[in-house]
């Protein structure tokens, strides 16, 4: 989780803060991946095989359940990364909001805080990114 210094508010329409941090987290982890570049390969394969593939649940299906589990986690760089990916495999404001009510039920009054985070974020990635989840492009399922 980032400091309060840092974390994402909702600056108005012209404002991307869910966009800074994933742009800033990004660098950051540019920065690390240099020094242990096999964690970061492994990670990314993890990504591929467990997210990022049309399998007997869609790409759609696990954004969301990866958006929810951000939220479990209290991660505001995974809700910035899950949301932008929910927004990209073609989610609906109201599948977003469906998901995001069974953290509330789990988690209770802390729910309620990251779910209204997560759903600014799909909010804002969802104004700003043009990019649309096509199943014909998903990556292979791994074998």
């Amino acid at each position: 989780m980032t400091s309060d210094a840092h974390q994402p508010h909702d600056g108005g329409s012209d404002s991307a803060p869910w966009a800074d941090l994933a742009d800033e987290l990004a660098a950051a982890g540019r920065d690390l991946r240099t020094l242990i570049p096999e964690v970061y390969r492994g990670f990314a394969a993890l990504s591929r095989a467990s997210v990022h593939y049309e399998g007997a649940l869609s790409v759609k299906t696990k954004e969301l359940m990866a958006l929810v589990a951000a939220v479990v986690a209290r991660c505001d760089g995974c809700i910035a990364a899950h949301a932008r990916g929910a927004v990209r495999a073609g989610a609906t404001a109201a599948e977003v909001a469906e998901a995001l009510g069974v953290t509330i039920q789990m988690q209770g009054g802390p729910g309620t805080v990251y779910a209204a985070k997560a759903f600014a974020a799909y909010r804002e990635f969802e104004r700003n990114e043009p990019t649309r989840h096509d199943p014909a492009q998903a990556v292979e399922r791994p074998d």
